[in-house]
């Protein structure tokens, strides 16, 4: 059973997953106030500049940590500077302070020199930090009695949560290692449609995750040759479920595994109906462990846009001759605007339901307002290629259990990308403070 049909079955609400950054963040916490405790600060004496800088630069991944430490790092600099400066003037020239009036003004003049100074040194982000530095190091003047302490015990401040931050966020805590999951993923949540490559970072955590020996299956809605334009890069260990359950191909082998094919009888009825009604559509047929693609009556304007786009690939065979076998037919594809498409799929729903045939409508990525209209067999789903894949592996090692990684919405952004490998990483590599004890008693390591 999948972790998504579990799910099902328990309460709509539950906690959510204790993630290795709040525990980091806590243990980040925890030093910054440890440090000040042991140089003699207590209560409202207590500084907090350390330990909001280690919260802040506490983020999901190493990379994100140090980009975010170094604006931090240099927002405060920026700040601190001129907020220094702007007490010494004030020290100096103590009549600029005799007008309050005229000193808030002057105060805000320097919110934008700061704002400007970290602009012209190339750093946008570290922007609003220099400006909001600033104002924390002069608001309180007159009571300010030491300016230069002021502004250094604000950097060290910044550089001790960082620093503890970063050497935290690099500590990994202990993990197991659930080799016996086999992680069914989607590829339309890595990439934003076939046509895209996944991001190179979630590429890199992909590979990580199969070298280490997880088992991942990638599942696509469409032929094989979009895994050779999506993850060319990927070094798969595992067989994918292609064409929307229609098939298990494996990218490593270059072969088909297993199919399910319309059906010769269903095939032959189908396409009766089809040219009867005038349709033009695709066939798509398995022969020799390639995916061949017939096209029946006239290409439409829409139809002739995607073909002249995708023909060009090397991983794809065009045929104009109708030499196919029946037997070998997986799924037919008409393409055209949204309206036509849905008023198709009325029209042969009921022909479809009687033949054991299902209907899928999917946008076409690279067209805008156009739609494809797939007809498989009833039996090519995603659920029963996960149930005959897992039968696959099994014959090799009884023990493997499925379970569904999935987003929650739909992918936007690379960040969806890097979010969903978070959580295929917690499934095969969850945290244990405890060694797990095998049936014979003995930890395991």
């Amino acid at each position: 059973m999948s972790l998504q049909s579990k799910d099902k079955n328990r309460s709509p609400y539950r906690l959510p997953h204790l993630g290795q950054r709040i525990i980091k963040t806590t243990v980040a916490v925890f030093l910054c106030l440890l440090f000040y405790y042991l140089r003699g600060y207590r209560g409202e004496e207590m500084p907090t500049e350390a330990v909001i800088t280690a919260i802040l630069c506490m983020q999901p991944y190493i990379r994100d940590t140090r980009d975010f430490a170094v604006n931090r790092l240099a927002g405060t600099l920026i700040g601190a500077f001129w907020g220094l400066m702007f007490l010494l003037l004030l020290l100096l020239f103590p009549s600029m302070a005799s007008n309050m009036t005229l000193l808030y003004v002057r105060m805000a003049l320097g919110v934008l020199v700061s704002l400007y100074t970290a602009v012209a040194l190339r750093m946008p982000d570290a922007s609003s930090l220099a400006a909001i530095v600033y104002i924390c190091v002069v608001i309180s003047f007159p009571e300010i009695v030491d300016p230069l302490r002021q502004a250094f015990d604000r950097i060290l401040g910044v550089l001790l949560g960082t620093v503890i931050a970063i050497g935290v966020n690099h500590f990994r805590l202990p993990r197991g290692k659930n080799r016996e999951l086999v992680l069914f993923v989607r590829t339309k949540d890595l990439a934003p449609d076939r046509f895209s490559p996944i991001p190179s970072a979630a590429l890199y955590r992909l590979n990580y995750l199969y070298n280490d020996g997880a088992k991942i299956c990638l599942m696509s809605e469409h032929a094989p040759a979009f895994f050779s334009l999506q993850m060319n890069q990927a070094r798969l260990s595992v067989p994918q479920i292609v064409m929307d359950g229609a098939a298990i191909f494996d990218a490593n082998e270059n072969e088909y595994l297993h199919t399910v094919p319309i059906g010769a009888k269903g095939f032959r009825k189908l396409k009766e109906l089809l040219d009867s009604l005038g349709f033009s559509y695709f066939i798509y047929t398995v022969h020799n462990h390639r995916t061949c693609i017939f096209h029946q009556g006239r290409l439409s304007e829409q139809e002739s846009v995607l073909y002249e786009r995708m023909r060009r690939s090397p991983y794809r065979n065009y045929l104009d001759e109708d030499n196919y076998a029946p037997e070998e037919v997986v799924y037919c594809k008409l393409i055209s605007d949204p309206e036509r498409i849905e008023a198709i799929r009325r029209r042969l729903q009921t022909f479809l339901r009687s033949r054991r045939l299902r209907a899928v409508v999917l946008d076409e990525a690279g067209a805008e307002g156009l739609c494809s209209l797939y007809i498989y067999s009833a039996d090519a789903t995603m659920q029963k290629a996960e149930e005959t894949l897992m039968a696959m592996l099994r014959e090799k090692d009884p023990a493997l259990r499925p379970a569904e990684i999935f987003l929650d919405a739909p992918y936007r952004s690379e960040h969806d990308a890097m979010t969903l490998l978070n959580r295929i990483t917690n499934a095969y590599e969850p945290i244990r403070f405890l060694p797990r004890r095998k049936k014979g008693g003995k930890k395991e390591r």
